[in-house]
């Protein structure tokens, strides 16, 4: 996990905008149009994103269908503390 987070937060473009999703949906659940809204950011560059949160076990979707919500995994949740340290290095 801790490589994941490497790359998704540091390695890559983006990095900054998938810090966000996560402290977003760290608050609670949300679908990627609230996720959108509240973080004023393109609705597609959101779902992007989240995709590859998804792929790289960070984030699970709810049920599939309109307003899919999205939520942290358990296993993004035990390695928490690996994804503040990475922030505070990168900031």
């Amino acid at each position: 996990m801790e490589k994941a987070l490497w790359y998704l937060l540091a390695g890559t473009r983006g990095g900054t905008t998938r810090a966000k999703l996560i402290r977003s949906l760290s608050e609670r659940p949300r679908n990627a149009n609230q996720l959108s809204e509240s973080l004023d950011i393109d609705y597609n560059t959101v779902r992007y994103h989240l995709d590859l949160l998804v792929e790289h076990d960070i984030v699970e979707k709810g049920e599939e269908g309109y307003g899919t919500m999205y939520f942290l995994t358990d296993r993004f949740e035990q390695h928490r503390d690996q994804f503040e340290t990475i922030l505070k290095q990168i900031e």
